[in-house]
């Protein structure tokens, strides 16, 4: 099954779980009914931006959605970053996900508030990015680490040549 009609089955499948209508989940998303249709179907990729909307939406992980392919085809792309799940770990306490990223040069992602309680830590293995929230963002060069809250909105930024690290995200249950 590709990574498209995996995605979708378990988007409708955690919607369903809720009692949710289409309506019910673009609502509180903010993701198009027609989009949420065709991504349930299978019939259009999902990009890291739109996951993440939907995953929050839901009170789930991302990796939620993404499980069940082999690291290296369980990439998703945003508007700025490539990512691929290497590694989900649940626990009593929460659900830990690590991602091997690159950061496009010049483009800024923000992304959204997760779920409360979440936090990420990036360390930068080439580049440098320009992470964190939106509105105290700090610089990590090569070698060096950060994290944030990530309940809050938040941005990736590489300022000058594609930056590669290693994020983890983690939820707290």
């Amino acid at each position: 099954m590709e990574l498209a009609a995996h995605v979708g089955s378990r988007l409708r499948e955690l919607r369903k779980v809720r009692g949710w209508s289409l309506s019910e989940l673009a609502r509180r998303s903010g993701i198009g009914k027609g989009t949420l249709s065709e991504l349930e179907s299978g019939g259009r990729n999902p990009t890291l931006e739109t996951l993440y909307a939907l995953t929050t939406a839901l009170g789930t992980p991302l990796s939620t959605v993404l499980q069940g392919f082999a690291p290296t085809t369980a990439g998703i792309s945003g508007q700025a970053v490539d990512a691929v799940l290497t590694e989900r770990l649940e626990d009593d306490a929460a659900v830990t996900e690590t991602y091997r990223i690159r950061i496009r040069a010049g483009i800024i992602q923000e992304s959204a508030a997760h779920t409360p309680g979440t936090t990420e830590h990036i360390i930068v293995l080439a580049g440098t990015a320009r992470v964190g929230p939106r509105t105290a963002p700090v610089t990590v060069g090569p070698g060096r680490h950060s994290g944030w809250a990530a309940d809050v909105p938040h941005l990736y930024h590489a300022p000058s040549t594609d930056a590669e690290a290693l994020l983890t995200v983690r939820y707290p249950h």
